[in-house]
């Protein structure tokens, strides 16, 4: 098979582990810490989970391991999208779990949750493992979006797992996932299967984190990924000086990447969806803020410039968020059908008009017939509008250049718009993993296993104090039912990991609200470049902006 130079290059890399996970597998004890509650509704998730709520924190460090020596038969999936790093996880519990016994078993359950129930698997040995090191993709086994949430599912599961004699399942995933995780361990703890469950956080948007998970890995990866191309992009405004670039990036329901990307490229323009909410800000209002960018720098010559866009941000405008809300009661249950028996558009938008409120017809009718068509593409499992089909970027840009023609109108604007549009998503998810990645990942599968080794279950692995080098990280674990709150999801109330979105008093946004009305006027770029894997420490092992405006050390 051939493969590229730095693939050769980056399957000889060693990542880097927490110190105290250097001192070999005998050497590392446990130190537990405080019995923990959940976030919130706490009477509520202790009766969900009566068997793993309220367990202790726990910290590894050096010390004489005390865990029981057996044999250790354990199960790996990958859930959900793909993040950078991914590899890298099943590596470090490989390599932990060989490095505690030779007997050791690692099952990985092909194509997400739903190769466990399947009991569709490979055997991981050296050969096939060493082919993954240190790679993007997730493709070691495969990934899906199967829900592990029945009692089918969890009787099935157990099963297999006593099939094969797996005493535990390693789940690496976002928020969903892991909350299927604490899920699953407290069935397997109240039917006593002797299976433990261990999660691990995964997902590019960076929205499973907390005061525990300083950040999601991939996070980092995807974002230096887009970065890149942005910081090009930015580049090539300013050699041509005649287009503007709107550039959708990754985030349905938080703006973490936008924000990160928008610390490390200084655009003109970043939307911080949270902001937007915060403010009620209208369609109008936004395209005001942007064309407002857009005259402040054609008055200096300037008839170019970048916005970034987050990717779920219209649903945190209210007067969207309400016409969202009413397109999918208007077209519920057979009302479905006789729209889509409709044969032309024209049809479809008298049948529109009279199904939606005069106050949300109002806001459709200003929309680009595209964008409105969008609202009405292939619906979501649940028939509600998939608002990531909805192409945000061109439906600001040409509000924006509809405001222009206004204020050409009455003599406030004389300068030229055109626009250019961008959507980065698919492009981060499966790159090399940074260095930070890397080394973050394998450590997160590393200590899994030892989570595993000493008996823990429903515990997610926590790697922390990040943007310190890595001999420094600190290694342990959380139970997952600390991150937990009670939401209403499809009409019931669930238990899930909340997720987080953007603080608008943190320190991150804090930074670029400071700076924004700059950048917005002059032309600030900056260009991080390629992601580097070797070299100068403070070019190759950087962390994300976000996280070093966090712990201070920006």
């Amino acid at each position: 098979m051939n493969i590229s130079p730095l693939q050769v290059q980056r399957l000889k890399y060693a990542p880097k582990l927490p110190g105290m996970l250097r001192h070999g597998i005998s050497e590392i004890s446990v130190k537990e810490g405080e019995e923990t509650k959940s976030v919130a509704d706490q009477e509520q998730i202790k009766a969900l989970f009566p068997n793993t709520y309220g367990k202790k924190e726990i910290t590894f460090e050096k010390g004489a391991n005390t865990s029981a020596a057996k044999k250790q038969v354990v199960g790996v999936i990958l859930s959900g999208g793909q993040a950078p790093g991914g590899h890298n996880v099943v590596c470090g519990l490989y390599d932990a779990l060989k490095a505690t016994n030779k007997e050791n078993v690692l099952y990985g359950f092909k194509g997400g949750p739903s190769g466990l129930i399947e009991d569709n698997y490979l055997v991981f040995d050296d050969e096939y493992i060493d082919q993954f090191r240190n790679t993007g993709g997730f493709d070691i086994i495969g990934s899906g979006r199967t829900k592990l949430e029945t009692e089918e599912q969890f009787a099935v599961a157990a099963e297999v797992c006593k099939k094969h004699g797996i005493t535990a399942i390693v789940i690496i995933g976002g928020d969903d996932s892991n909350t299927n995780a604490a899920v699953l361990a407290e069935y397997f703890a109240a039917h006593e299967t002797g299976v433990q469950v261990i999660g691990c956080p995964k997902t590019i948007d960076g929205d499973l984190k907390n005061e525990d998970i300083e950040c999601s890995f991939g996070f980092d990866t995807a974002t230096k990924t887009y970065s890149e191309l942005i910081g090009n992009i930015e580049r090539d405004a300013n050699s041509a000086k005649k287009y503007w670039h709107f550039i959708k990036v990754m985030g349905r329901s938080a703006s973490h990447v936008a924000l990160e990307c928008a610390l490390e490229t200084q655009p003109n323009i970043c939307l911080v969806s949270e902001e937007v909410a915060e403010k009620k800000m209208s369609l109008a209002q936004i395209a005001d803020y942007i064309a407002d960018s857009v005259a402040a720098r054609a008055a200096k010559g300037m008839n170019f410039g970048v916005a970034i866009i987050p990717e779920g941000v219209v649903e945190f405008v209210p007067e969207f968020s309400a016409l969202i809300k009413e397109i999918n009661e208007m077209l519920a249950g057979a009302k479905a059908e006789e729209f889509n028996a409709l044969a032309s558009w024209k049809e479809k938008y008298a049948f529109i008009e009279n199904g939606l409120s005069k106050e949300s017809f109002s806001v459709f009718a200003t929309l680009p017939e595209t964008v409105q068509q969008q609202l009405f593409l292939e619906r979501d499992p649940h028939g509600n509008v998939q608002v990531s089909l909805i192409e945000s970027e061109k439906l600001f840009s040409a509000l924006v250049k509809a405001n222009l023609e206004e204020r050409r109108k009455n003599g406030t604007y004389k300068g030229k718009f055109s626009a250019l549009h961008h959507f980065f998503g698919y492009e981060g998810r499966c790159a090399f993993p940074s260095n930070f990645d890397a080394d973050y990942c394998y450590s997160l599968g590393y200590n899994a296993f030892m989570l595993i080794q000493y008996g823990y279950n429903g515990y997610l692995s926590k790697i922390s104090n990040l943007s310190r080098p890595a001999e420094e990280w600190v290694a342990g674990g959380m139970p997952i039912t600390k991150m937990m709150n009670m939401e209403r999801r499809h009409g019931e109330d669930k238990p899930v990991i909340r997720k987080a979105l953007v603080e608008l008093e943190g320190r991150p946004f804090k930074y670029f609200e400071e700076h924004r009305a700059t950048w917005a006027v002059e032309t600030c770029y900056t260009y991080p470049g390629a992601i580097q894997y070797y070299g100068p420490d403070e070019v190759c092992n950087l962390t994300t902006r976000t996280l070093a405006l966090e712990k201070g050390t920006m």
